[in-house]
């Protein structure tokens, strides 16, 4: 028996030991911003830190905590000079992060008097294959909208730098969410990838439906009177919030039809109630011949 047990618990020693290392190396917070409805970014650099598109960290904070290790998704995208994480505060921890920063004062805060950081990371995730295909559904859940931050960054990038190249022809995004409290940060960079497109005529690259699963049709009604503004009440942008769910079988049967005979790509970050449907969808909207349409599924679940 020994024989099978020393092997294996050798290489997770070794693990344990670089990730041990790797954790002692210096963080440096270069940025600390406050985003509306306690959500706080940490902008951060690491001597040698390498990144893919949603990918993830763990994060410990002494100040707060000695032993506590938490996973947070990147939502820098890899052509930036820093890596960024963005924390909703929910809990003790995020709570002692939040202070520690402080974020709870008004004054300015010394760029010294930030607490310290450990980071191990990164770490691989099913959206890294998301520059693969040519034509993708990103779905994401709440907070799960945070690996796809990273991934319209790093497409935005991309399409700035050298279209060209971009194998990446056409992204559908969906984004559910019960209120209004995570829309102000995403916005934004829906706002500057809306604006980049239709300034180099495509604004048909990126389609994206917000939808708002948690209001009922009284709130619903109200803002259904500023339908016809040219930018949404809520959010800024010219696509309209939608409320309810989304009918998954008919947004499978669209994008079939418009996508004849290609991989598409279907990446969830939620909750596996979400991710078994999806799964069951892209099963049943997938044709048997191999020369037909095809929804390759990937997730992860929070």
């Amino acid at each position: 028996t020994w024989k099978w047990v020393v092997g294996p618990m050798f290489l997770y020693l070794c693990e344990r030991l670089v990730r041990f290392w790797r954790s002692q190396q210096k963080v440096v917070i270069t940025k600390v911003v406050i985003h509306p409805f306690k959500t706080i970014e940490l902008q951060m650099m690491k001597k040698g830190f390498k990144m893919e598109v949603g990918q993830y960290i763990f994060v410990k904070c002494p100040a707060v905590s000695k032993l506590e290790w938490h996973p947070f998704t990147l939502t820098s995208a890899p052509e930036e000079d820093y890596f960024s994480i963005h924390v909703r505060i929910v809990g003790d921890w995020t709570e002692g992060l939040f202070n520690a920063c402080g974020c709870d004062k008004q004054e300015f805060q010394e760029a010294w008097k930030l607490p310290k950081i450990a980071v191990d990371g990164p770490f691989g995730t099913a959206s890294e294959d998301v520059f693969s295909y040519e034509t993708v559904m990103l779905v994401g859940a709440g907070i799960g909208v945070t690996p796809f931050a990273s991934v319209l960054k790093s497409v935005w990038y991309k399409y700035c730098h050298d279209a060209t190249n971009l194998k990446l022809k056409k992204i559908y995004f969906y984004w559910l969410c019960r209120d209004t409290h995570a829309f102000e940060w995403f916005a934004d960079l829906l706002q500057s990838l809306e604006a980049q497109m239709q300034e180099r005529n495509n604004a048909e690259f990126l389609s994206y439906n917000i939808y708002l699963t948690g209001w009922d049709e009284t709130q619903a009604t109200h803002f259904a009177v500023h339908h016809e503004e040219e930018k949404d009440v809520i959010t800024g942008l010219k696509q309209k919030t939608l409320y309810g769910r989304p009918n998954w079988e008919n947004e499978f049967k669209t994008i079939a039809e418009k996508h004849p005979g290609s991989r598409i790509g279907v990446f969830l970050c939620g909750p596996e109630a979400l991710a078994d449907t999806l799964n069951k969808q892209s099963i049943n909207n997938s044709e048997a011949d191999p020369r037909g349409v095809h929804f390759i599924f990937n997730k992860e679940n929070f």
